[in-house]
């Protein structure tokens, strides 16, 4: 009779070890996400407590939010800052938009001289922000425009993107040649195949540019700043920097919480295009 030989078990440190890296893992990125959201959390913490209490290192939340938000509601008409600033971003990302599908249908369907030259100059323009410009740009809308103090000075300098042409022709480059044939044979002109089968094709790019172009729209400072000093036409983040006080006494509660309360709409447009947003930006084939 043969006897049964029990073969060693086989060591299950593989899978301790792999946990342990999980946990690690788990706990870098929790905590890289509390260092990041700790100014945010700070902010809406400050947005509860009285003006008195905001300098000092408590941390314990307050009953003074709808106060401090009153405050700054009507004492610093942050609704119609809020307004303004909600028509210019939404102006400027429909048109950003629509003249990116545009200038993306020249560069990949249309056949001209130096089309080339042209994208590479739309590339270099990526690499010149509004602060260099702003001098050259300032003489253009006021003086030669006469722009000044008005929404299209805010607006119409914003309107081309030079991010929206590139991630748009990168889009309609992975759309088979063949699509088009076929539509120009059926007798579809550009507009029309734009409309009708590249824009439906197209929707987590348009959705994943729209978010990047509102939450920049939202976020301008310096140009309307610089461009606009009518109050009841400034944007929002302008008419809260004018709530600190130099060398006087300033309501940081009633800052805090208009604060707070400006950073909703570019949160909601986030939250509604998220799927979109992570679409378009995903490097796949589904795209």
């Amino acid at each position: 009779m043969v006897r049964d030989r029990h073969l060693p078990r086989a060591r299950t440190t593989t899978p301790t070890r792999a946990r342990r890296s999980d946990w690690g893992t788990h706990a870098a990125l929790i905590l890289a996400a509390l260092l990041i959201s700790a100014p945010l959390l700070l902010a809406l913490i400050k947005a509860t407590q009285p003006s008195s209490a905001v300098l000092s290192p408590s941390l314990l939340p307050g009953g003074a939010f709808f106060t401090n938000l009153e405050r700054v509601w009507v004492d610093a008409h942050l609704g119609r800052s809020m307004l303004n600033s909600l028509i210019v971003a939404v102006t400027v990302t429909t048109g950003k938009t629509i003249l990116a599908l545009l200038a993306a249908l020249a560069f990949v369907y249309f056949r001209f001289p130096l089309k080339g030259a042209a994208f590479a100059l739309v590339l270099v323009s990526l690499m010149l922000p509004t602060e260099v410009l702003i001098v050259a740009l300032f003489d253009l809308v006021s003086r030669d425009l006469k722009w000044a103090d008005t929404f299209a000075a805010i607006i119409v300098p914003f309107l081309a993107s030079a991010t929206g042409t590139f991630l748009f022709r990168q889009h309609f480059l992975n759309i088979p040649a063949s699509l088009a044939d076929a539509a120009r044979i059926d007798g579809c002109g550009p507009l029309r195949y734009l409309t009708r089968i590249l824009i439906p094709m197209s929707w987590n790019t348009i959705g994943a540019l729209a978010v990047i172009q509102f939450v920049y729209a939202w976020d301008q400072y310096l140009w309307p700043l610089v461009i606009m000093q009518r109050d009841d036409h400034q944007v929002v983040q302008v008419g809260l920097r004018k709530l600190i006080e130099v060398g006087g006494q300033t309501d940081w509660g009633a800052v805090m919480a208009g604060a707070v309360i400006t950073m909703l709409p570019p949160l909601i447009v986030f939250t509604a295009l998220q799927e979109q947003f992570s679409r378009g930006f995903a490097l796949s084939e589904d795209k």
